[in-house]
């Protein structure tokens, strides 16, 4: 048996080669996969219900994912849509898609996967002790659920069933980047420890090539085996590199958490075939004995400005210890007078990041007092 799967980038919006989509179009995918969402920007885009990136981009790539669907007739799956898998960010890409498909001519059957989680069901499991916190989450309460927007990582089960149904296209909420790749080969029957590795490998695109960027990866998924390439000629992939992925995101790069189960891969091996082809042998899956959905959640904690400037004067620059300390004391004054008492200063919280001096380690740096003839000054105030 071999399963082919495309994964033409990262994530939605953040754009590939043309040169290697259209390479794996030609190697002629079973299903098309993508990745439209993340957390590693914060939980802005959970509280707030907008994207990342901007709509242009988002079109730019669903374009060509949607006219290869057409052209291969295969699935095509997007998950966590709209960054955080809001089911605005949902809403948003289907928005988008059937303006595409008006544009184009196509036809498809779509299917939407919602992930929000209603508020009165979570707070009753709650209450049954069904919910229980990851580290190092945050105390959770019935206030709590009340006031966030809160999300469930979804599995392949869902995709699943609604490929069972006939959908062609998907555009799932908040779902385990790994899933979506593996959907298609789980329901096939191939072997759950390689589909799931397969699926790690890929979820970012080529992040896990010799040059992270952009762009895709192509997987052949067989019963004792998969072997991963990078799409772009002029990029390479090595066992380190790909075996390296498996850190990405993960405490432990041998025991890696899924919904259903724990990809294992301490007796993985990785074996160059080319100098862009890797094989990956010997992964195992171990279900789980219960199955567990990830919640994220994000509420409105505080308003946040920021103010960068920069200084070239040597004088200053020698002072700034003293000059800061200086500056925040006249700015809590100014809180003091503005909002006549009010609001509190010592609720609202200053900082100066001093970047060419020791923004990036703080007090571990030991070149402080080697600084340049400019700085940059990055103040936020929250």
């Amino acid at each position: 048996m071999e399963i082919r799967v495309l994964a033409p980038t990262g994530v939605l919006g953040a754009g590939f080669e043309e040169t290697s989509f259209q390479r794996g179009i030609e190697l002629r995918p079973h299903v098309i996969a993508c990745d439209a969402g993340s957390t590693d920007s914060g939980p802005a885009h959970l509280g707030s219900g907008l994207p990342k990136p901007s709509r242009e981009a988002v079109r730019r790539d669903l374009r060509h994912l949607l006219l290869a669907r057409d052209a291969l007739r295969v699935p095509l799956i997007i998950g966590s849509c709209g960054t955080s898998g809001r089911d605005v960010g949902v809403d948003w890409v289907e928005d988008i898609a059937r303006e595409i498909s008006t544009e184009e001519g196509l036809h498809f059957r779509l299917a939407l996967i919602k992930s929000e989680q209603d508020r009165e069901y979570l707070k009753r499991r709650l209450r049954e002790g069904r919910i229980r916190p990851l580290d190092p989450a945050p105390p959770l309460d019935e206030e709590v659920i009340d006031r966030s927007h809160i999300v469930g990582m979804m599995g392949v089960e869902p995709i699943e069933a609604a490929l069972a149904q006939g959908a062609e296209v998907i555009l799932a909420g908040r779902a385990s980047d790994t899933s979506l790749y593996a959907a298609v080969p789980h329901m096939m029957g191939a072997d759950p420890g390689l589909t799931w590795h397969m699926g790690k490998t890929i979820e970012c695109g080529a992040a896990c090539a010799v040059r992270p960027w952009a762009d895709g990866l192509f997987v052949y998924l067989h019963d004792t085996h998969f072997d991963v390439e990078v799409l772009d000629q002029a990029n390479g992939l090595t066992p380190q590199s790909v075996a390296a992925h498996t850190l990405y995101e993960n405490a432990n790069s041998f025991l890696i958490p899924e919904p259903s189960g724990v990809l294992n891969t301490e007796w993985a091996t990785y074996e160059a075939l080319s100098d862009r082809v890797v094989r990956v042998t010997g992964s195992r899956f171990e279900p789980a004995e219960d199955y567990s959905v990830k919640l994220e959640g994000a509420a409105l904690a505080g308003y946040q400005t920021i103010a960068i400037g920069g200084i070239r004067d040597g004088v200053i620059i020698r002072q700034l210890d003293q000059l800061l300390p200086m500056a925040d004391g006249y700015f809590r004054k100014k809180i003091r007078d503005v909002f006549r008492g009010q609001v509190d200063p010592s609720s609202i919280e200053i900082r100066y990041l001093i970047y060419g001096r020791d923004a990036v380690l703080g007090e571990l740096e030991p070149l402080r007092h080697e600084t340049g003839h400019e700085v940059g000054v990055l103040i936020t105030v929250t």
